[in-house]
């Protein structure tokens, strides 16, 4: 009784603790350009995700910063610029397909082509062996001896 009085209590208290929804700009089409730029920029802190989704403060400032860029007039390409110049490729959601970045791109099918493969190999040796050349299953063998006795 008293505890579920308790967690009554927490549950009402507990919007006292929200936080305020961020502002937004008055300009409802800077917000739109700086969420279509922070989604195309990854969070240095997080790494999985993007700065629009992060909550961590470095994203806050990253996004404060784009946000500043565009009022000083700069295009969406010359932001990323700016961000790329400043943090590296490593930035981008998306890094571009060049010689420091090809192992990002071909690195996975690289990989699964060669687990494919070795696979492909292994079935085949597998199928040419002879059936003696396998261990029985535990369940073979019980059934094998309950039909010998």
């Amino acid at each position: 009784m008293f505890r579920g009085l308790v967690l009554s209590l927490l549950l009402m208290c507990s919007g006292a603790f929200a936080k305020e929804a961020a502002p937004v700009a008055a300009d409802p089409a800077l917000e739109a350009r700086v969420t279509a730029i922070t989604a195309e920029l990854r969070c240095l802190v997080c790494q999985n995700q993007t700065i629009a989704d992060s909550n961590s403060g470095l994203a806050d400032d990253l996004r404060m910063q784009v946000r500043e860029q565009l009022r000083k007039g700069a295009s969406d390409q010359q932001v990323l610029q700016f961000m790329t110049d400043r943090y590296g490729d490593f930035v981008l959601y998306r890094p571009p397909f060049k010689a420091s970045t090809a192992l990002l791109w071909i690195g996975p099918t690289a990989l699964l082509v060669v687990g494919l493969g070795a696979l492909v190999l292994v079935l085949r040796r597998r199928a040419k062996l002879a059936p003696d050349r396998f261990e029985p299953d535990d369940d073979d063998a019980a059934a094998d001896g309950d039909t010998a006795r």
